[in-house]
């Protein structure tokens, strides 16, 4: 079995995602550095942020099946590189989080732009709160990394 890592900005969700795929209660607290769950690794926001932590993120994917990148579309800044897939030997998916605090689809849309730039295969849209689009990713994630 293997596992899938979690990268994005800070806030984005990456946390309550791996909460949510182990099934643990939804508590929110800032990841100060990187945690291992059953089936996820869990990554601060401040890796994907700062360049000088890329270095991190690579030496950590290399524990995992499947690599997402988070987008957040309430965010007004974006960290997710272009050709960021190219970094790593493995396939990349994206997820937009917060979908229900989104006003403006045009939001949603651009961070799709951006993280199909980055090279993501797949992109999921979810809501961790109402549990929209979380059973698809899910299934999906455990497809790819339960092999």
């Amino acid at each position: 079995m293997g596992k899938i890592i979690f990268m994005g900005r800070t806030g984005c969700g990456k946390t309550t995602l791996c909460q949510k795929l182990s099934e643990l209660e939804i508590r929110y607290r800032k990841t100060q550095a990187i945690e291992l769950y059953d089936n996820a690794i869990d990554t601060p926001g401040e890796y994907l942020e700062n360049r000088n932590y890329y270095r991190a993120l690579i030496n950590t994917a290399v524990d995992a099946k499947l690599i997402a990148l988070i987008a957040d579309p309430t965010a007004h800044d974006n960290y997710i590189p272009p050709a960021f897939a190219g970094t790593f030997a493995k396939e990349l998916i994206g997820i937009v989080t917060k979908i229900n605090l989104v006003k403006d689809q045009a939001a949603i849309t651009k961070v799709e732009m951006n993280l199909k730039e980055a090279g993501v295969a797949k992109i999921f849209k979810v809501d961790t709160i109402d549990d929209i689009g979380i059973e698809e990713l899910f299934a999906y994630i455990h497809e790819k990394i339960d092999d």
